[in-house]
């Protein structure tokens, strides 16, 4: 089959599956298959290792387990990943990239916001989330559960995998030249190297920012959706002053302070923006599927929600302060579905928004009444 230059969309994705390219057992599910990526699926074991690992130039990641695994864990009849422990699944899918495609992996949105740690590693890999061009070969995924132990069985999807063909990334000046079209962001649009955003510390009608993970709670069930109450497990970070001090280890869920458009011929991906900004990292947890924010009429915008964790010394953080870029990356080809549109989607129209396994919040950070409607 042919690729045109750009990230592969959905339909492009479908016939890599019925060529072989991307091949799984057992077999690919369509509902695994979005806009932009691949859902990828957990396998039916998990290795416990001691450390993190990759496998390196010229080995199999089979070869290596041994000189890290401390016990096997069978997920057929679920199993706890413990928060602060190191796991290797296998994944079911498995590759076998022509030359001229490349692949990147990342978690999925639900899966950054429970601080669970999840990079694809493959053979003869050098470094996380990145798969060469003609790669053939198994796919496994690395799991460390950083604020909350997990319980997960086989078939759960954690990461995801993009494809591409060539030259992506849209340059500043493109960027400037889209967002003169049709606005990719409400308000004015900083570009760096990307699409910079901020964070929100002073939102309208309350003085709710943000979560922060306690430090000791109960198993999250991936498969319980829309379930647990968000104050067993988070903590609301409130203020009127525009500013909040961030902890040193610490988890916090926060939300940017602009709402972003991703246009149907677009894919981006949220980076960090620098690290002498701050002793502090926006997580990356998570890919923006074209139509993230789109309206017909020119994009009404979804904000983005940010996952941070505070490194070695208390950090002030402040609103509007830039915390991150997003990274526009031109499509192959305009998705058949678009991100919102005839699929289950999340997160679009999203505001300051916990994973998909919490009860919704109102406006004090409390579980809403029920709706009728899961999360």
């Amino acid at each position: 089959m042919t690729f045109g230059t750009g990230v592969l969309p959905s339909q492009t994705l479908r016939g890599m599956i019925t060529d072989g390219v991307i091949a799984a057992a057992p077999d690919v599910l369509d509902d695994q298959v979005q806009p932009a990526s691949l859902d990828l699926r957990l396998g039916t074991v998990a290795y416990r290792v001691r450390a993190s690992f990759l496998a390196g130039a010229g080995a199999r990641l089979a070869d290596r387990l041994g000189e890290f695994e401390m016990h096997r864990i069978e997920l057929s009849g679920g199993a706890v990943l413990e928060k602060g422990a190191v796991y290797v699944v296998p994944l079911m899918e498995s590759l076998a990239l022509p030359e001229g495609i490349e692949a990147v992996a990342n978690a999925k949105s639900s899966t950054g916001r429970l601080d669970l740690l999840t990079r694809l590693i493959t053979d003869h890999g050098t470094e996380f989330d990145r798969i060469a061009p003609g790669y053939h070969g198994p796919l496994y995924a690395e799991i460390c559960p950083q604020s909350f132990s997990v319980l997960v069985r086989p078939g759960m999807r954690l990461n995801q995998l993009r494809f591409r063909a060539g030259k992506a990334v849209l340059s500043d000046d493109e960027l400037r030249a889209r967002h003169a079209a049709e606005r990719l962001v409400d308000g004015t649009a900083v570009i760096d190297h990307g699409l910079a955003f901020s964070v929100d510390l002073k939102p309208q009608g309350g003085d709710l920012v943000g979560f922060r993970a306690k430090p000791h709670t109960g198993v999250i069930d991936l498969d319980r959706i829309g379930y647990y109450d968000p104050s067993e497990y988070w903590e609301p970070i409130r203020t009127t002053e525009g500013r909040i001090i961030l902890d040193p280890g610490a988890f916090y869920i926060l939300v940017s302070r602009e709402a972003v458009h991703i246009p149907p011929d677009c894919a981006a991906e949220m980076a960090p923006y620098l690290a002498m900004v701050g002793e502090f990292r926006v997580h990356y947890a998570g890919f923006f599927d074209p139509g993230f924010g789109h309206a017909p009429a020119g994009g009404a915008g979804s904000r983005g929600v940010l996952e941070v964790r505070c490194h070695e010394a208390p950090f002030a953080l402040e609103h509007g302060q830039v915390v991150g870029r997003l990274v526009y990356e031109r499509m192959a080809e305009v998705p058949q579905t678009l991100y919102g549109a005839g699929i289950k989607s999340n997160y679009q129209g999203q505001g300051l928004k916990l994973s998909k396994h919490f009860k919704p919040i109102d406006a004090q950070g409390r579980a809403a009444p029920p709706s009728g409607q899961s999360g």
